[in-house]
């Protein structure tokens, strides 16, 4: 089984890269969060990876962090979580908020979550909220000024993680719209969890 890799950015989008080492390119899923922390492509990267083996496929998960990796792990174990939802909770909640929302019994958070029903959110809350120690952290962003009308690569970015995870293109674009109205940051981060609040 493939447990980490080290080698060349060459391709990254919101949910996926290809990563090469030893002149083999690996397409990677990750989750937002391992995206936005990647630097640009052509640089070398190291990635913590779960190994996932199906009759009909074989797919690698990629984390930046090995908190994320431990995370996806525990999420997986949850019945009825496989690893493609388990990269959309990652996705939809900053680890250290899912990790508070699941310790708290938030289910009224995780529904927020796309693909994560009230049944599975209950779930989550049973099978893990005494399985996460040591894991957390904390995340935020700063309301404030001045939107965009015409998207920048990064808001393309945001775009195609949110209709990757579900959301309408329309809903996607009047999400970004309003949440650049309402932060100052330009990360990419902050911007994508604010328009996955407002689309949903």
């Amino acid at each position: 089984m493939i447990g980490h890799l080290r080698g060349t950015l060459l391709e990254k989008h919101p949910n996926q890269v290809v990563l090469e080492t030893g002149g083999v390119g690996y397409d990677v899923i990750i989750p937002v969060s391992t995206f936005s922390a990647l630097p640009d492509a052509g640089t070398e990267v190291r990635l913590r990876i779960h190994t996932h083996v199906r009759e009909d496929a074989f797919q690698l998960f990629g984390f930046v962090t090995t908190e994320e990796k431990a995370i996806f792990e525990r999420l997986i174990s949850v019945s009825g979580i496989g690893p493609s939802l388990a990269i959309k909770v990652l996705s939809g909640l900053a680890a250290g908020a899912l990790v508070s929302a699941i310790r708290s019994g938030d289910v009224a958070q995780l529904v927020r979550i796309p693909g994560v029903g009230k049944k599975t959110a209950e779930r989550m809350v049973l099978e893990l909220k005494d399985k996460l120690e040591g894991i957390g952290g904390t995340t935020g962003a700063s309301p404030a000024s001045k939107a965009a009308t015409v998207f920048s690569a990064m808001e393309e970015d945001v775009l195609s993680a949110l209709v990757n995870l579900g959301c309408n293109r329309a809903a996607a674009e009047a999400a970004v719209k309003k949440a650049k109205t309402e932060l100052a940051s330009d990360d990419f981060e902050p911007l994508f969890r604010r328009a996955l609040e407002l689309a949903r």
